[in-house]
């Protein structure tokens, strides 16, 4: 079976990342070597940004998420691609990862890319997210998964769901229709 063949460089946090990824599409990586980012990997993250083009493609984590965030500061324009927290989720120990996925679960992150352009201001605001449950109630954290999940934006926590709705320019009527699924889901339970 020919391997799909992705053109942009891919960021990731480490190596065995890059074997998960070289197994599953054929791809050049960048490692950050964990979330101590420094200027020398910026530096070639922009090269490559210019050159091909970049995705983020990090851990479902807090270090995952904070990579993601230094990199794509640093160097604007960059593609995101996310895996759930249970894609990510190792078999048989606690690892998280995306070393620990699977290689269909990979090659739909990659195809699921969200690419920002122009950021254009969002119409969802805080007052949406209290009135769907996704702060401060007791299912408040299983509805952001489910909503990341849908939305393909990865997991946030209650104080980056909103930036990350924006950041994805996120129309308050997709938002509202994910929203009604999940509440419909769970009434189904």
């Amino acid at each position: 079976m020919k391997k799909l063949k992705v053109k942009e460089i891919i960021v990731v946090e480490g190596k065995d990342d890059t074997a998960k990824i070289k197994q599953s599409v054929d791809a050049d990586t960048i490692e950050t070597n964990g979330s101590a980012v420094n200027q020398s990997i910026i530096e070639q993250v922009r090269h490559a940004q210019s050159k091909r083009g970049v995705i983020i493609f990090t851990d479902p984590d807090y270090p995952g998420e904070r990579i993601r965030h230094i990199v794509s500061k640093a160097v604007p324009g960059c593609k995101h691609a996310f895996l759930t927290r249970a894609e990510a989720k190792a078999k048989h120990d606690k690892g998280l990862g995306i070393e620990h996925a699977s290689k269909d679960a990979i090659r739909q992150a990659l195809a699921n890319v969200y690419e920002i352009e122009e950021v254009s201001e969002s119409d969802i605001d805080k007052s949406d997210l209290f009135q769907y449950g996704l702060l401060g109630g007791s299912r408040a954290k299983e509805r952001r998964e489910k909503l990341g999940a849908v939305l393909k934006i990865g997991y946030a926590n209650g104080k980056q769901l909103l930036k990350r709705l924006h950041m994805f320019q996120i129309s308050r009527q997709t938002f509202v229709d994910s929203m009604e699924k999940i509440l419909k889901e769970e009434e189904d339970e």
